[in-house]
């Protein structure tokens, strides 16, 4: 039995072809996994099923036994027929309770214009006991595990659906969630299949993908390159479908010899402050070392001292060999330290301005002259950054928020390097990013890397890591407890390591 049929869907956006005659089924009961790398069409095809985007004419879904034409959806039509979506960013609110998150929108039953809280709380508490939430309606949800979070998120969601009949999209479920609570996520997610509910999975870890789901789609440029069970699918055949070429090649610009590291770039000794209790590590020209280690560890508040973005308590910082105190990010910036935080939506993007402005966000004084500022250089600059670092836009002048995740991070990266810093720290910078483009950023960094820079990489991603890293230092429990190069480095080995006490190195 089908739950939903994709038939010839076909959009496009003045002269690009987001999406060409795509079709697949997803069987009712399983869980369907959605994948392909940024620019490959699966947030136009999600944006389409909702409703928010009209598809070209010719296409059409069927969606529990009801034909729709594409190019007619609506977000009313889309929850007619039973789809349901949780967001990437999820829209549920941290310091209001379970009942109240549940509610928002038209879900509070009222009576002469009062809200009836008793009956708000006993229909949360039984969503609650149908979805398995160990948690009570008068809850703020903030204080629950973030895994639990999304689970109220997906019950606010299906609260009026039936399960059978009805379709949950989930977008990147995972993406801000540790490794710890992506499985409780993944558990959930099964028991709700078993009972019934089919469930569109669109996610770029492919570790998950393969673990959880019965079938699976792959885009490509806008086309549809492979429906199939995931039953015998491996890793490496997953990759190759998604981003067109065997996997030996995906990392090939990031690994292999590379030329012997220089002088020590940035020696850090006795760092503390927060979470951090005495962070001792070295880090030449010509290196890009990586640090592992859970959430909570001081992995974040690491690179952001160094940056001068928090303060610490003891500790010295020296660069170059000289010893360095920057209080705030312009002075570190000044000592040629460059920083790419975790949140890119809030913190290094500006998605509200062009693809330009971006780039030239760092350095936007080497255009000002006489007061005014000269658009020819900005222009050919960005030009060629867009080049360089294989930026897929419709242009220079397009809006950053059009720019799938991935590029987005390429312009990010690409204005800081444009800097030539003496040092990169890069906070998750692959994250919601396909295994494409990740490529792509870490064969840039390698570049830089190779003329002198260093690089200090914290990822959530032990195989990336492996991949990309000269060497990766292991972060528990506030201090550097061991180092992993050479044919130790493997995801196995660090994995074995955040979670064991080893003698500093």
């Amino acid at each position: 039995m089908t739950d939903l049929e994709v038939r010839h869907l076909s959009k496009t956006f003045g002269a690009t072809r987001a999406l060409d005659d795509v079709g697949f089924s997803v069987a009712a009961g399983q869980i369907h996994g959605l994948l392909g790398g940024n620019g490959s069409g699966k947030s136009t095809l999600i944006k389409i099923l909702a409703g928010v985007h009209t598809a070209d004419p010719g296409g059409e879904f069927r969606i529990g036994g009801e034909t729709v034409p594409a190019d007619a959806t609506t977000p009313a039509l889309a929850r007619r027929c039973g789809l349901r979506f949780v967001h990437q960013s999820r829209s549920t609110f941290p310091e209001l309770t379970l009942a109240e998150n549940i509610a928002i929108g038209d879900r509070f039953p009222t009576s002469a214009g009062r809200v009836r809280w008793a009956q708000l709380r006993k229909r949360t508490a039984a969503l609650l006991e149908r979805f398995e939430i160990d948690a009570d309606p008068r809850d703020r949800l903030g204080d629950l595990r973030p895994a639990d979070q999304t689970m109220v998120a997906i019950a606010r969601a299906l609260q009026d659906a039936q399960g059978a009949g009805s379709v949950l999209v989930l977008d990147e479920p995972t993406a801000s969630l540790p490794e710890h609570e992506v499985a409780v996520l993944l558990d959930a997610l099964r028991r709700y299949a078993r009972a019934g509910q089919t469930i569109l999975y669109v996610s770029h870890r492919i570790d998950e993908v393969l673990d959880i789901t019965d079938a699976m789609t792959v885009l490509r440029d806008g086309r549809h390159v492979i429906t199939r069970s995931t039953q015998g699918m491996t890793e490496a055949e997953l990759i190759e479908h998604i981003v067109g070429r065997p996997v030996e090649r995906v990392f090939a610009e990031t690994t292999g010899e590379h030329a012997a590291a220089g002088e020590p770039l940035l020696e850090v000794t006795g760092l503390s402050g927060g979470p951090l209790r005495g962070v001792d590590l070295t880090v030449r020209s010509g290196e890009i070392v990586g640090i592992a280690g859970l959430l909570g560890t001081g992995r974040t508040e690491l690179l952001r001292m160094i940056f001068g973005d928090l303060p610490r308590t003891a500790g010295t910082i020296r660069l170059g060999g000289t010893a360095v105190q920057p209080r705030n990010p312009g002075q570190a910036m000044k000592l040629g330290i460059a920083h790419v935080p975790e949140d890119r939506e809030h913190e290094a993007a500006y998605l509200d301005l062009s693809v330009r402005e971006n780039l030239s966000a760092a350095e936007i004084t080497k255009y000002w002259v006489g007061g005014r500022l000269r658009r020819p250089p900005e222009r050919r600059d960005a030009d060629r950054a867009i080049a360089d670092f294989a930026i897929r836009t419709s242009g220079q002048d397009a809006l950053m928020s059009s720019l799938s995740g991935g590029n987005q991070q390429k312009v990010v990266l690409a204005r800081w390097l444009r800097r030539e810093p003496r040092l990169l720290l890069l906070d998750e910078p692959t994250q919601g990013v396909d295994v494409g483009a990740r490529a792509d950023v870490y064969a840039a960094i390698r570049g830089a890397v190779s003329g002198g820079m260093a690089a200090l990489v914290v990822s959530s991603d032990f195989d990336e890591l492996a991949h990309a890293c000269d060497r990766v230092l292991v972060l528990r429990d506030g201090r550097i407890t061991a180092e992993v190069r050479g044919a130790e480095l493997h995801r196995q080995r660090l994995t074995e390591l955040v979670f064991t006490k080893e003698n500093t190195p």
